[in-house]
């Protein structure tokens, strides 16, 4: 291959055989049927517009596209509180219930129905007004997953204030400069959260982040473990305190009316520079993307007990946990804890308990369930589940055929679903009872989205080739550009190629049109002038019968440009050995070539990990350089670095 060739595409080397059609009872049931995909743009997005959420005011045009802005149903009016609540209430399904809440303490849990979400929730908006919050007021929400965090965002919704909820993990930096950049005037808090058994100090967090937070006057905190913190005079109130004596009649405090494209609200993301992009999602196109994705990808049923096992403080938990499943009117679980506190099996009681029906988590917590081993699940009855969905990163083919063998009995599709932060809804994904799955493919865009893998010139690659993923077109949810930077938005998302929006990530399509993601292109290495995807080396090293997780990165290297450094842990916590690597090194070689075999193993118990439980490969990146580490405050345990960085500097064999 030429070097000119090599420059314009990414090799994929890695092949995968497997395929499971729908099965037939699946495929007769299914919410999607194989005429979805017949359906043109135009009257796929309006017909679901109009079915799928209930306006004030119709929509009088679809949208309005200048590119890189788009306006979807203009002329429409609706609120958003009133679709994931008041109307279910109305409809006489204020019974049912909304949220299974289960905290970390075992002994810990309430049952919400949609009529008890609709007191709630009104009762805090009644509070919130008195405070002064109206329609255009950023509000900051700073809370773990305790029910109150969803009433907190619907309250907002309902008076027509805009919000940024920051993820619970993130530090009182984080925490300030959000709010600072949005201009936010109240923020709502907890004393505490639960993390494994310990408290995480979120008040306290939230002291020091209002310290440098002139904006913001007020904050509200939720009495969560009841530890002692510390309330300032005239700025900090008690939750309990503000509810109390609050109507929670609906016509007290009625849903505003909202423009179709008025913010809905901020969702900060990490960007190549220090300071993080404020994602801009407005209302109805939102609202209708992500209502209409949950319906056909999760097949929703009006009996489903949905478990979406993500954070709401990241976009999987705004859209899938939150206004995804409520507008729809589906009964969901919310969890506060890790997944294996008090141990392992605590994710499989929960579904036992509850009889879910349907789990969407990421690849990262799968394969910490495969180090654990699947002796845990099997402890338990999951004849419930009928799907299972993955999400946050491309999922290694070994990891999704141990999910749907081990938890889904061998029986259960597996969507595989990619989409990002800016996208606001998922992208590419399989709709089960249609799709012919492919363990490690996210197979085909979702009807209404157009999606293409291009080279370096911007020309759609053929089969098999990698590239670059685009989408050519819009779509309800997306980003409406980031927060206060017209020029930030032009030039991340639409200056690398003429006309069309670049997701980051790479990509190849295959013979049969289904796409294969590679991890974000700046996770490519270039080994001797071949471009060679993390996440293929990562499959190949999970492949092996004794390897738990893996995280691959480049490392400069004077010979071949870079040479590969894998970071391995093995199943049941086993030790590493010289033999040991050089096993793994083999099986690379012979599942992808011996281009890709890794010049490093660096065997680690653990892997560096946020709390939402993805790799942070851009410290293993630094370690492998020897480089000063970046920062470390989001990850669940920091002192898993230091470990691999000793394990790296006396464990590295090279070849």
């Amino acid at each position: 291959m030429s070097t000119a060739v090599e420059s314009r595409t990414i090799d994929t080397l890695l092949l995968e055989e497997r395929r499971y059609p729908p099965p037939a009872e699946f495929a007769a049931e299914a919410n999607a049927k194989p005429d979805i995909y017949s359906r043109s743009f135009e009257e796929f997005w309006e017909t679901e517009g109009r079915e799928r959420v209930t306006w004030f005011e119709p929509f009088t045009e679809l949208l309005e596209w200048e590119l890189p802005y788009a306006k979807w149903y203009l002329g429409g009016k609706l609120n958003v509180c009133f679709n994931c609540v008041d109307r279910h209430v109305a409809a006489g399904n204020g019974d049912k219930i909304a949220y299974y809440w289960e905290g970390e303490p075992e002994d810990d849990r309430r049952e919400i129905t949609f009529a008890d979400l609709q007191r709630e929730v009104v009762r805090f908006a009644n509070a919130l007004t008195k405070l002064g919050v109206r329609k255009g007021t950023p509000v900051a929400i700073y809370m773990g997953m305790v029910p109150e965090l969803p009433v907190a965002m619907l309250a907002c919704t309902r008076l027509g204030a805009p919000h940024t909820v920051v993820f619970g993990g993130f530090s009182a930096e984080s925490l300030s400069g959000r709010m600072n950049d949005m201009g936010c005037q109240l923020l709502i808090t907890q004393d505490e959260g639960w993390r494994a058994g310990k408290p995480v100090p979120l008040k306290r967090n939230a002291d020091e982040a209002l310290a440098s937070s002139p904006s913001v006057k007020q904050m509200i905190v939720l009495r969560r473990t009841g530890g002692d913190v510390s309330m300032q005079e005239g700025r900090d109130r008690w939750w309990h305190d503000v509810v109390e004596g609050e109507p929670d009649d609906p016509e007290s405090c009625p849903c505003e009316p909202m423009e179709s494209e008025d913010l809905l609200y901020l969702l900060y993301t990490s960007g190549t520079t220090a300071k993080p992009k404020g994602i801009v999602h407005t209302t109805a196109g939102y609202l209708v993307g992500v209502a209409t994705t949950h319906h056909y990808i999760f097949d929703v049923k009006p009996d489903s007990i949905y478990w979406c096992a993500a954070d709401i403080g990241w976009v999987t938990g705004h859209s899938y946990i939150v206004y995804g499943p409520l507008c729809n009117g589906t009964t969901g679980i919310i969890y506060e804890g890790v997944p294996n506190y008090p141990d392992p099996e605590r994710w499989w009681e929960i579904v036992e308990r509850y009889k879910v029906d349907i789990l969407y988590t990421a690849p990262t917590a799968i394969r910490s369930h495969m180090k654990w081993g699947p002796e845990f699940a099997s402890r338990h009855d999951l004849s419930s589940l009928r799907l299972l969905g993955t999400v946050g990163e491309p999922i290694n083919p070994e990891a999704w055929v141990w999910y749907r063998d081990h938890i889904g009995g061998d029986r259960t599709p597996v969507v595989d679903t990619w989409w990002q932060t800016e996208t606001g809804m998922i992208l590419i994904t399989p709709l089960p009872g249609v799709t012919t799955l492919k363990p490690g493919s996210a197979t085909k865009p979702f009807p209404g989205v157009a999606a293409a893998v291009v080279d370096d010139q911007g020309n759609e690659v053929g089969p098999g080739a990698g590239g670059y993923l685009v989408l050519k077109r819009p779509w309800p949810a997306m980003l409406r550009g980031i927060y206060k930077d017209d020029e930030r938005y032009r030039e991340t998302y639409w200056s690398r190629f003429d006309d069309v929006y670049f997701a980051g990530d790479g990509a190849r399509v295959d013979e049969d049109g289904d796409f294969w993601l590679l991890g974000r292109v700046d996770d490519v290495m270039n080994v001797s002038g071949h471009r060679i995807s993390t996440i293929e080396v990562e499959s190949a090293l999970v492949d092996h019968s004794e390897v738990a997780e893996a995280a691959v990165c480049g490392r400069s290297d004077e010979r071949t440009g870079q040479a590969i450094v894998a970071y391995v842990s093995l199943k049941g916590g086993r030790e590493g050995s010289i033999a040991k690597l050089e096993e793994l090194r083999n099986h690379v070689g012979k599942k992808i070539g011996p281009i890709a075999k890794p010049a490093n193993i660096v065997f680690t118990p653990e892997l560096p990990k946020t709390r939402s439980g993805k790799i942070m490969r851009r410290l293993l990146r630094d370690v492998a350089e020897n480089r000063t580490l970046g920062d470390t405050t989001t990850l669940a345990d920091p002192a898993v670095v230091d470990e691999i960085k000793q394990r790296a500097a006396t464990g590295q064999t090279e070849e």
